[in-house]
């Protein structure tokens, strides 16, 4: 196993909504993927070898990553909502469609809806990495699990 990953994610939902089953579920599922496979490389001059500890939160209306070693703290990134706020909110949207569709509507209008909600959820992903470029360098697989666990905590702020 490469030293380049997150091997421990904590996310910060202090003073947050409690989250509704399909949300707990999300995030339950990101997290699992997400420490199965992922690739971060932290890119500040001087940052140490991973594998890293991440915590997530929301902190003033910033995106807060604090990265660690075991415990040393290796960096921090404080990144705004705002380039997140629209593809959030339309994340949010379509996964409410898609839950309710799952309960009612036939297969093949399901996988619409779900196609739209992998393009939407792509397009965050892509922002994640952009967000992230000379900070940490993350893959495509990485940066859409990120980017779920993002919706999450903004899902109650």
């Amino acid at each position: 196993m490469t030293a380049d990953r997150i091997a421990h994610i904590e996310i910060d939902d202090s003073g947050l909504p409690t989250p509704t089953p399909e949300i707990e579920q999300e995030r339950a599922v990101a997290i699992f993927d997400l420490l199965e496979e992922n690739s971060f490389v932290l890119q500040t001059e001087g940052a140490p070898e991973g594998p890293y500890r991440l915590h997530l939160a929301i902190r003033d209306r910033r995106l807060v990553f604090e990265v660690a070693t075991d415990d040393t703290p290796a960096g921090a990134f404080h990144l705004s909502l705002g380039p997140f706020r629209q593809v959030v909110k339309d994340y949010w949207q379509i996964c409410e469609s898609y839950f309710d569709a799952v309960k009612k509507l036939p297969p093949s209008q399901i996988e619409a809806i779900d196609m739209a909600r992998r393009g939407i959820h792509n397009e965050g992903a892509r922002i994640l990495q952009e967000r992230l470029e000379g900070k940490a360098q993350i893959d495509t697989h990485t940066s859409r699990r990120l980017f779920t666990l993002i919706c999450v905590l903004h899902f109650g702020s």
